[in-house]
Parts: C-alpha cells; structure tokens; sequence
C-alpha cells in the first residue's frame, strides 16, 4: 500500500451533535453526511481540553496537554523540552507539509503566531477573520488583493460574503496547495475558523435557518443551583453569568452556529470536489474534526472555559479513505482525540512513538476491530491557572474523568465538583456529587482518575542509565 495523503481539515469550536447523519435534523451537513457515509464516525471522541491551544497542542503531538506543558490559551512561547508535532515528523519522513489558517500552538495576541520547527514548507496564516495582524496575516491580505476592507465588510449588514469569507480562502488555498503537490505524498492541516463566536455568519447562509424552528439548548431549572454551586469555577468572563432562558436566545443563537456550519460544508464540499477532480482522492486520507465545542445555552451557559458538560467536550470525528476504511460505520467506543495522530503517523507508515499517549484507531478503521468498546476511559483537562485557593490566582485546575456511563470532574483545591450518570442523565442536568447513594461511586472514581492522571501525566525525566 503506498504512503497516503493526508488531509486532517478541522474546524473550531464545532460540537459533535452538529452533522445530520449523525443524528441532527436540523442542520444542513450534506458533504459531511456524504463523508460519514464514506468512511467511519466515532460518536464519542472526547477533546483533551475545552480550550484552543491544550486541545491543539495534545493533538499534534500525541500527548495529554500537561504532558506537553502547554495547558493554557495566551503562551508565550513553545515549550522547550516539547516533542515533535506530527507534522514535523511527516516532514522528517518524505511528506510536504501544508498548514492553512489557525495553528493556535502559542499565542496570536498583538502579533501573527510565531513559526516553530513544525515541518510545514507551506504556510498560510489566519488566526481569526478580522484584521488585526499589521503583517504575516495571509487571509486578511487576499481580502484587500481582492478588493475589500475586512473591518467594513464585518461591520455591514450582509456580514462577510461568502466570496470574501475566511472559509473560502482557506479553501482557495487548499486547492492550490493539492494542485501542486501531486506528485509525492503531503500532509495539509486546514484550521478554518468557523463556527467559533462571534456568530456572524454571511446573510446569505443565515437565512436559510429558522431560530423558530430549532430546537433550543439542554437547559433545565437545576442548572442554576449546579452554576451558583460551581460559582468560585473559572470561566471565560464574558461566559461566566448564568443565563436564564428568557435572558438568552439560544434558539437565535443556534440558527447562527447551525448556518455557520452550513458554510463550512459547502466548502469543504468544494474542497473535496477539487480533490476527486485531480485524481488524488483515492489515496487519500480525509480526517474531519474540531478542537474543542461550544455551549451554545446548554446549562445556561455560552462559548467555553473550565467545564466539562458533552456540548464542550465531545466534538466530530470522522476518518475516510476509499477502499481502506470501513464505510458508513459509527463506532460508539470512548477515544480521545490525541488518537487521531497515532492513527495518523500509523496510516503514514512511521511507528508510532513509546511515549505517545494516544492510541491508534487503524485496526477499527479498517474493519479488524469492532468499535463498541475501544477505551476503557476518557479525560480532559483544564489547568488554566492555579486557582485562587492556592495562590489567590484567578484561573482552575481541573479534570473530567469518564468511564462507562459515569462522567467525574473535580475542580481541584475547591472541594467541589460533578458527577453525571450519562445513562440516565445524557444532558448532565442532575450533578450526583453530594448524593449520599452515590459517595462510594464517587469516591471510586476519584481514585480511579487520580491513578490515571498521575500515571498518564507524570514526566519521570530523562532515561534512566544506572541503578543510582
């Protein structure tokens, strides 16, 4: 078998309930369905953070993200004592590398993201769709060759058109980096944007959904007790405030999100088409995927931050390759999503390293596994800062632990947290943490988690050469 394309395109801030063969009627996803139909969909990948730059860190090189020291949104700087990122080690092997729009590894803030040893010889650079970069912001720079002022277009009625819209020059980039690379294997992250906030979607795709015909957020009366309970948890300050459901029009809201995603099908459809139509699909590895989701008024809640609920935590996954991988397969077993890059280094033919902490998912993709039960657990992390318990810091340690139907977060140094019997309480509205019939569980769990993380995050230094 020769060595694949690969093409990884994942979007930002896209839950995983938002794909229409994958259980949502109300989107409009015909690409992605096609896609789902193609190849096969986990349903229950879990992100390693709820949070941009830990869930991108872990993913790209194989780690959980304190493993990487890169656990917060606003770095800096790279960790020095990091791992490769895979595209670093597709490079090292033979592969052209390809990054388009976001990469989110360091901080974008009053400047363009610094380039680390990261393998791409290609690089287009947009780290969001506004015009905030006074240079090395390649998106913004295509908008002005093209004619229009980013910050007006923003700002009018019709939002960003389609024609000038961040979606459409990632994808004009795409396909002029496939277009040149079709003679030897390549490796091409596509990081759009969309659907994160704000939710300002073309007029165009806005109109084509009803907020009176969408079915709202999962927001119940207990959420207010569970959010004042949970009150000392950080989260992003322009998310913290409960909502109710009269303060809130998550419906409105879901119609922007919903149109939002709309637009990314119909580009990644144009992408794919572009793909067939230069006879390279058919060695080709398609991953589609996200960081992190999006609350989207489920508990009274908006954007993301220091929570663990399904909406933020459970994203897309789904993988494609004619011939290779199994079609119209959902696999309902626990992964991470750290373990799509050992599937992507195993597919590519590189073994995958001792230290990865991500599993390869080839032996499921390719039919020899059955994807009922895959991993026996699941966590996410979000080690924002030390919290004020600690160090009088503004920010949370936390963890979510899943296993079986049973969902642990602890908010480390708070004495609180959440326990969800997702059997019962798919939605997470009932918090079991002080349940007296639920304190062995609880208690069980806690120690579960705590022998994982310590195990699974523990860097034990360099290798051990003597006794003493």
């Amino acid at each position: 078998m020769s060595r694949p394309n690969i093409l990884f395109y994942c979007t930002d801030q896209q839950r995983f309930d938002t794909i229409g063969a994958l259980g949502n009627p109300y989107v409009k996803t015909s690409r992605l369905d096609q896609l789902a139909g193609e190849g096969t969909a986990f349903t229950h990948a879990y992100c390693q953070s709820p949070i941009c730059t830990p869930s991108r860190s872990s993913f790209m090189t194989g780690l959980y993200p304190t493993r990487v020291h890169n656990t917060r949104n606003g770095n800096a700087t790279w960790p020095k004592d990091a791992p490769p990122l895979i595209s670093k080690m597709l490079a090292d092997s033979g592969y052209t590398c390809g990054n388009i729009g976001k990469f989110h590894l360091t901080s974008s803030g009053l400047r363009t993201e610094p380039r680390l040893d990261d393998g791409y010889s290609y690089w287009k650079f947009s780290h969001a769709p506004r015009d905030d970069w006074e240079e090395g912001h390649d998106y913004a720079d295509w908008v002005r060759e093209k004619g229009g002022d980013l910050d007006a277009l923003r700002e009018s009625p019709e939002n960003v058109s389609p024609e000038f819209h961040q979606t459409t020059w990632a994808t004009d980039c795409s396909i002029d980096f496939i277009s040149q690379n079709e003679d030897q294997p390549w490796f091409l992250t596509v990081n759009v944007y969309d659907p994160h906030p704000p939710f300002a979607p073309p007029k165009v795709y806005a109109d084509q959904f009803d907020p009176d015909e969408m079915p709202g957020a999962h927001h119940e009366e207990s959420d207010r007790e569970t959010h004042a309970y949970l009150n000392e948890v950080d989260f992003q300050k322009a998310a913290k405030v409960y909502r109710s459901r009269e303060e809130f029009d998550a419906k409105k809201e879901q119609a922007l999100y919903y149109a939002m995603i709309a637009q990314i099908d119909d580009q990644f459809a144009r992408l794919l088409k572009a793909l067939e139509d230069s006879g390279q699909k058919d060695n080709t590895l398609i991953v589609f995927t996200s960081d992190h989701g999006e609350a989207l008024g489920d508990h009274g809640l908006i954007l993301k931050g220091c929570r663990f609920y399904e909406g933020l935590v459970r994203v897309p996954l789904i993988f494609s390759w004619p011939g290779v991988i199994k079609e119209n397969i959902q696999a309902d077993g626990l992964v991470e999503l750290l373990d799509l890059s050992a599937t992507i280094l195993d597919f590519a033919g590189l073994d995958v390293p001792e230290y990865f902490q991500g599993n390869s998912l080839r032996s499921i993709l390719e039919g020899e596994k059955r994807g009922e039960h895959i991993r026996d657990s699941v966590r996410c992390e979000y080690f924002d800062a030390i919290s004020a318990h600690f160090c009088g810091g503004n920010g949370t340690w936390a963890t979510m632990y899943r296993r079986g139907q049973y969902k642990l977060s602890v908010y480390h140094g708070l004495n609180v947290g959440e326990l969800y019997d997702l059997e019962d309480d798919p939605w997470e509205h009932k918090n079991l943490w002080n349940s007296p019939e639920h304190e062995a569980l609880k208690n069980k769990l806690i120690f579960e988690s705590f022998e994982q993380h310590v195990l699974l995050t523990t860097d034990v230094g360099s290798k051990r050469i003597a006794p003493m």
